[in-house]
């Protein structure tokens, strides 16, 4: 039985493979696409560290298998010895990619950030368990916020004086990652849910370019050159615009997300986040203020406007459709909020 399989390395070369099964086991091997491999026939090492593998090899098996059979000296250009085992799950159909999913786009709603916070964990949940198509949701609020990451100290991360002072919220999210410092209309902040297949093998550096290199083609159609900074921050030449967080369920499902800051009240921030010099002692700056340079400096397109582009471009790479977010997910996302993170004990959950 043959079995084809596609991946493109971020910022690197195409990976094909093309695998013959028997009886449960990889028994032919061939590995091709526009990548280079020094010496040539060093392509010998790699397709048979793949046969005899089972066909159910996770991909830290396939991924160890190529390292251990790649002969001393050997270089692999545009592509590595990962590339190759999420090939080769993606051709056995254990790794995913995203024309394999049907995807859905939720427009903006205007919602109460504890409910948005809500909705990512209710949708999430609604992708293990089969009841949603994969789907990415932007946000809109009419509120002043601070969304913490899910292991941040509330005293350490926010002065709780200065946040009542202004009217800002503060709650906390279910995936790790910094705060979030969201007033009205001040920042782009959409959520990815998608089956963990979708980044079958990749660590959570990885995955970030990954599930967020369509936002950067969105981006450069406005004339913005965005790139990601490691671990989690997205960057111009101009400076830092965004980060993203994840969170991975034990039962299969992810959520992704990322905020964007559009126009942003640098001084009231630093007034409300405790943003100290260990924070920003990596960054190449002396002042929490100039980290951020939102999108509004960069580009004269509304908010709005630009969140269409990026719907488009989502919709072009995936061949998603948008639809309107049901009353039943609404509904348990108010509950969950009422229950879980408008409280006390999970917002302060690390005091």
């Amino acid at each position: 039985m043959t079995h084809h399989g596609e991946y493109k390395v971020v910022g690197g070369k195409l990976v094909v493979v093309d695998l013959e099964i028997d009886n449960g086991v990889i028994v032919k091997t061939s590995l091709n696409g526009d990548f280079f491999l020094e010496p040539d026939d060093a392509l010998d090492d790699l397709n048979s560290a793949i046969n005899g593998l089972p066909s159910d090899a996770t991909h830290s098996t396939i991924r160890d298998a190529v390292t251990a059979n790649l002969r001393e000296g050997a270089v692999m250009f545009g592509f590595d010895a990962d590339a190759v085992a999420r090939v080769v799950r993606r051709a056995l159909g254990h790794a995913t990619k995203w024309g394999d999913h049907e995807w859905e786009i939720l427009g903006p709603e205007i919602i109460p950030v504890a409910e948005q916070v809500a909705l990512d964990e209710v949708l999430t949940r609604q992708i293990a368990k089969g009841l949603r198509k994969p789907s990415i949701r932007f946000w809109d609020w009419d509120e002043s916020a601070v969304v913490i990451g899910s292991f941040q100290s509330l005293k350490n991360e926010v002065d709780m004086e200065q946040a009542t002072k202004h009217g800002i919220k503060v709650v906390r999210r279910i995936s790790g990652g910094g705060a979030m410092f969201m007033e009205a209309g001040n920042c782009i902040t959409y959520s990815l849910y998608a089956p963990e297949s979708l980044v079958d093998g990749m660590s959570f550096a990885d995955s970030y370019p990954f599930l967020d290199e369509w936002v950067m083609q969105a981006l450069a159609k406005i004339g913005i050159n965005a790139h990601y900074k490691p671990l989690n921050d997205i960057a111009t030449d101009a400076g830092k615009i965004g980060g993203a967080a994840q969170k991975r369920l034990a039962n299969g499902a992810m959520l992704h997300h990322v905020t964007m800051s559009y126009d942003i009240d640098a001084e009231k921030m630093t007034q409300v986040l405790r943003i100290g010099r260990e924070k920003i002692s990596d960054k190449g700056i002396t002042s929490a203020v100039k980290r951020v340079d939102p999108l509004k400096s960069q580009i004269e397109l509304e908010r709005l406007d630009i969140i269409e582009v990026m719907m488009d471009t989502f919709a072009e790479r995936t061949g998603a459709t948008r639809v309107q977010l049901d009353d039943q997910a609404r509904e348990a996302a108010r509950e969950l909020a009422d229950t879980k993170f408008n409280t006390e004990a999970w917002t302060a959950r690390v005091p």
